[in-house]
């Protein structure tokens, strides 16, 4: 089998926190339908991702990966830097 399939979830959001040592908090947002006036509304869920090397800064968008528990509530980590934040450097 090939060792680049997994079946891991990801997802894309964006660092909120970066204050910890080797971790980071990111807040994944998603448009979710009413269920009976039909309209989307937007709803967020926040995850604690490692960051090994501590390259994140608050306001990148990053992908995380799913992982085996690394700590009580950390249990994802950082995948790719897709975008820098604006202003950084």
């Amino acid at each position: 089998m090939d060792q680049k399939t997994t079946n891991k979830k990801t997802k894309v959001g964006t660092v909120i926190s970066n204050k910890m040592q080797k971790t980071v908090t990111v807040s994944v947002d998603r448009l979710v339908m009413h269920p009976e006036y039909k309209k989307y509304y937007k709803r967020n869920s926040t995850f604690k991702a490692h960051d090994e090397k501590g390259q994140c800064k608050v306001g990148d968008q990053v992908e995380i990966i799913e992982t085996r528990p690394l700590s009580k509530t950390k249990r994802w980590a950082v995948r790719a830097i897709l975008k820098k934040a604006a202003g950084g450097e």
